[in-house]
């Protein structure tokens, strides 16, 4: 009996209406609808490519898995353990790194900095020539420390590797308590010069310091063998996509492998959990847009409702018919249910095909420009099958539930005046 009233309601859907104001509500709906669908398939592929600009930026100094203590801040790692973890399938490389809060001066202008030293080989696992403003990468001259500081923080204290002028950075003893009558010399202190400035992110930009392992250990009063934790970094012909299957599986099996030769007392994080504020933060914003667009197309889908009202009332007569043929209130409420449905539906389908088009087009071709200067020239946009997915479900179900909504109403009111009838 589903062919019989779906065959109706398309009949009903392309024939002329003796009130031409219910073609024109209908057409309204329906043309609301598609530009409801495509807008949101657009913005949130837009808001995607937005999305993959921002993590870009924040992986490019992310590791792919990073190991922590569980309880403190430094552990002794064994070079035993180092080539262990490089031998496993697909790791690029294993970078102790150590990394603290810390006191620096530059000409008399003093800020809190997060120093992060490192040993010689690291630009190579972690390559930011195309990250670098100013300057250069390197880490030492002769016995000289060099340092390459975040754009940010370097535009704060006037920092510039033309300037011959040397950082200072002050670090308190761990095995001395605080000198009250002479202060600095509870305090280890290291110079370095700046060698170079980068741009990655704003949170890199405006508190971190790159330093030679060397320099990191003295400062912190540490031995060689001392790290804060372990970078490990995959090789990208391996790893592939981030978000990809084959990527998922490989981090699978390295964190187990890493967890088997670390043994307990280590956290070994991926890149979300490495930051989780921000992936939490992404994944909210992402959610609200969705929310407020489809709250749009929701009260888009309303004029279904008046349009469908009157459409019952001009077929009052068809709907005798219909009843006098033998057909049962559920059929002749199914008819008028697929009406308003199909106009949502038509909505619909021509909805994901131009957002889905104009996101592809834009994708590929960047037509939409950025205003200003900024990392992107196009507004970026990455078209996920599971947004158009979500999307035609979610409309899909409004537009059934707005369409039975004055069918219910009108049939109840209906059978409430004269029970004995059939509709």
């Amino acid at each position: 009996m589903t062919r019989v009233p779906l065959f109706v309601a398309f009949r009903y859907l392309f024939a002329r209406k003796s009130h031409n104001v219910i073609n024109i509500i209908s057409a309204i709906s329906a043309v609301g609808m598609t530009v409801g669908t495509a807008a949101l398939i657009l913005i949130l592929s837009i808001y995607n490519g937005l999305d993959s600009v921002v993590r870009a930026g924040m992986d490019r100094t992310r590791p792919d898995l990073l190991v922590e203590p569980s309880s403190g801040k430094t552990f002794g790692m064994a070079d035993s353990l180092s080539r262990s973890m490089a031998s496993l399938h697909g790791v690029a490389s294993v970078e102790p790194v150590l990394e603290e809060t810390v006191f620096i001066d530059y000409g008399g202008s003093q800020s809190i900095a997060r120093l992060k030293g490192v040993r010689s080989g690291y630009f190579e696992a972690v390559p930011l020539e195309d990250n670098l403003v100013e300057g250069s990468l390197d880490l030492k001259k002769g016995s000289l420390y060099l340092g390459v500081i975040g754009r940010g923080l370097a535009s704060s204290l006037g920092i510039s590797p033309r300037f011959v002028a040397g950082i200072d950075a002050y670090y308190p003893k761990t095995d001395r308590d605080i000198s009250l009558t002479d202060p600095m010399s509870s305090l280890n202190t290291v110079r370095f010069f700046p060698s170079g400035t980068v741009a990655v992110n704003s949170s890199f930009d405006e508190q971190c310091i790159i330093v030679p392992y060397g320099a990191a250990v003295s400062l912190l009063g540490l031995s060689y063998d001392d790290c804060s934790s372990l970078e490990i970094r995959f090789d990208p012909s391996v790893s592939g996509d981030f978000d990809g299957r084959a990527y998922r599986r490989l981090l699978s099996e390295v964190r187990s492998g890493v967890s088997e030769i670390m043994g307990p007392g280590f956290d070994v994080k991926d890149r979300r959990q490495q930051d989780e504020t921000l992936y939490r933060m992404l994944s909210a914003e992402k959610i609200m847009i969705f929310l407020i667009l489809f709250f749009v197309i929701v009260v888009i889908a309303f004029n279904i409702f008046g349009s469908l009202s009157m459409l019952i009332m001009e077929k009052s007569d068809d709907i005798g018919t219909f009843s006098a043929m033998g057909a049962s209130q559920a059929v002749v409420k199914r008819i008028f249910i697929y009406e308003g449905w199909l106009i949502s539906l038509l909505g619909l389908v021509s909805g994901l095909v131009a957002g889905v088009c104009l996101a592809l087009l834009q994708q590929h071709f960047g037509l939409i420009k950025m205003p200003g200067n900024y990392m992107v020239t196009a507004y970026p946009c990455v078209l996920e099958v599971q947004d158009v997915l979500i999307s035609a479900v979610s409309i899909a179900i409004v537009g059934y539930v707005v369409a039975a909504l004055p069918v219910k109403r009108f049939f109840h009111r209906a059978t409430f005046r004269n029970p004995s009838a059939s509709i």
